[in-house]
């Protein structure tokens, strides 16, 4: 099976100290710190990092879907946000919203939705996420227009 990876460096303390993030393939290089992730500092975090994983997640596992059922769509856009709460366990990712708007021609709403909901649950991420208790999905069908 195929493997990624990325790394993490972290220097100092939890609030003075910096850190930088760093994906195995080169494509993204990025510094986080403690406001960065529990404020609304400059830099990444890794809450931010989950929620592109997940966005870009499910949009594959929705065209996935949306060709298994002979339909293959013009775009799908997602918009994944991972609330960041606190908890008795202390800080927790409690809850990820996915929103996705997808054009696809010929596709009644409602078997959209069950593809939609089908892709979310099925999605690798969102199965790796199992500990998050709430991931909602709204999904947008947007009709694609003839002759593109």
């Amino acid at each position: 099976m195929t493997i990624r990876e990325a790394s993490a460096k972290w220097q100092g303390t939890l609030k003075e100290g910096s850190g930088r993030l760093r994906l195995g393939s080169g494509v993204f290089e990025g510094a986080y710190s403690f406001p960065s992730r529990f404020e609304n500092g400059l830099g990444t975090n890794p809450e931010e990092l989950i929620a592109a994983a997940h966005a870009g997640c499910f949009s594959m596992a929705l065209s996935a879907m949306l060709g298994n059922a002979n339909h293959v769509p013009t775009s799908i856009s997602t918009v994944a946000k991972v609330h960041l709460g606190a908890t008795a366990a202390g800080p927790t990712i409690t809850r990820i919203e996915l929103e996705t708007e997808a054009e696809v021609a010929g596709l009644a709403e409602d078997e959209f939705e069950r593809l939609a909901q089908s892709a979310k649950a099925g999605c690798l991420v969102s199965r790796a996420l199992g500990g998050v208790s709430q991931i909602t999905l709204k999904a947008t069908l947007v009709e694609a227009t003839k002759g593109q």
